[in-house]
């Protein structure tokens, strides 16, 4: 679908936020495509367990198998269609159909359709399979039946990830945030730190606001911290590499410095929970990653903490937020519950407050497209830039 309008450097046409039509479009081309971030594996501890995820009008459900395998499934029954899950997590020893109570195993094989006679050809009529990967503790899924390789990414990604550990964390603690926002608001708030300065007081006591790709600015300072770091990492086997969208690829992946005196984003500069994997120390930075086109995380030497989009509507944005701790880690005793998520609490409501002031100003008869800054907006551009490709505009 090409978009005639485009302006290399400024914000999209307002069609591209507001037009419910434009959406359906928008929503087959970009999130039907490629692999969607779905969560950590470790929220799927034990089998039986599974997690129901539903962005847009597609809905999966990933289930932890007798064998410890991961499949994934459409959240469709095999007899007219109904959800068989709701959004969320839960542990099942089958899944069964609300409407009229078809059941099936774990492995999706039909098991049960009473009333329907004989003659029912229930090999023919397992729930739908849907790709699922696991690397380096991140579950990824895909609406698409033939996705493309995450061989880029995880030779990428495990490395930075790999002690850390983090499929030896566990859930302490969920969020859930409905946002008057179109998703891709959403996203262009995350891809710059223009903004950090004057909105983000919890998250600039330990972040510099200097890092992000696609933002040229820098200091003495954070050069000199960066390339300090960047070397002890590297002596301590942690890779210091930065990959962002390689090839129009859908992933960024980068170890970051937090200012002097902090070793995670905590209010006090002070780990808030026990530390992660085989960390040799605190002092690690923290390893963030962005998963197009509705992800991103900050994995620190104590939490990694998850955002995961979902569209509801043109207009609506579902946001997950999730912090993981070291597994067997004690609330009240290992971390205090308030302490561990409060910069990313505080943090995450000022970000949908101004994604929804934003999104007012958008969807107005005084819009027009506005310029990025050169300076700060890159990431913007580049997002847009790959948004578009997935629309067939750059091709």
């Amino acid at each position: 679908m090409q978009v005639a309008d485009v302006r290399p450097g400024w914000t999209l046409p307002q069609r591209c936020y507001t037009d419910p039509a434009f959406y359906e479009v928008e929503f087959a081309a970009v999130w039907g495509r490629g692999w969607l971030f779905a969560g950590l594996s470790v929220e799927l501890p034990e089998p039986g367990d599974t997690l129901t995820w539903s962005p847009g009008t597609e809905s999966v459900i990933l289930v932890r198998g007798d064998n410890g395998t991961i499949r994934a499934f459409h959240n469709v029954c095999r007899h007219r269609g109904c959800r068989i899950q709701s959004d969320g997590t839960v542990r099942v020893h089958g899944f069964v159909c609300p409407y009229h109570q078809w059941t099936y195993s774990r492995d999706g094989r039909l098991r049960s359709a009473w009333g329907t006679g004989d003659r029912l050809p229930a090999d023919e009529l397992s729930l739908n399979p849907l790709p699922v990967r696991e690397m380096g503790g991140l579950l990824f899924v895909s609406f698409d039946p033939d996705p493309p390789s995450l061989s880029t990414a995880a030779e990428a990604i495990v490395p930075q990830l790999a002690q850390h550990r983090i499929e030896d964390t566990e859930v302490a603690h969920r969020a859930r945030y409905s946002v008057r926002a179109n998703w891709k608001v959403l996203v262009e708030n995350n891809r710059e730190c223009y903004h950090c300065r004057g909105n983000h007081p919890e998250f600039c006591l330990s972040n510099y606001e200097l890092g992000t790709a696609g933002d040229l600015r820098t200091n003495p300072e954070y050069d000199r911290v960066t390339q300090e770091q960047a070397a002890r990492w590297a002596a301590l086997g942690l890779s210091p590499r930065q990959v962002n969208f390689p090839d129009g690829d859908f992933f960024r992946v980068a170890r970051l410095p937090l200012r002097p005196g902090f070793v995670t984003e905590s209010m006090s500069g002070r780990r808030v929970a026990p530390r992660l994997g085989i960390l040799p120390t605190d002092d690690v930075g923290s390893v963030r990653l962005i998963f197009l086109p509705g992800a991103w995380l900050h994995v620190n030497c104590d939490y990694v903490v998850t955002t995961r989009l979902r569209p509801v509507s043109v207009h609506e944005t579902e946001v997950d937020i999730c912090h993981f701790v070291r597994r067997g880690a004690e609330p009240g005793r290992d971390y205090d519950l308030a302490e561990l998520t409060h910069v990313w609490t505080a943090t995450s409501e000022q970000d949908w407050k101004l994604c929804e002031a934003n999104y007012a100003g958008i969807r107005s008869l005084g819009y027009r497209p506005g310029p990025l800054s050169e300076i700060t907006e890159g990431a913007v551009e580049q997002f847009h830039h790959w948004y578009l490709g997935r629309l067939g505009h750059n091709e």
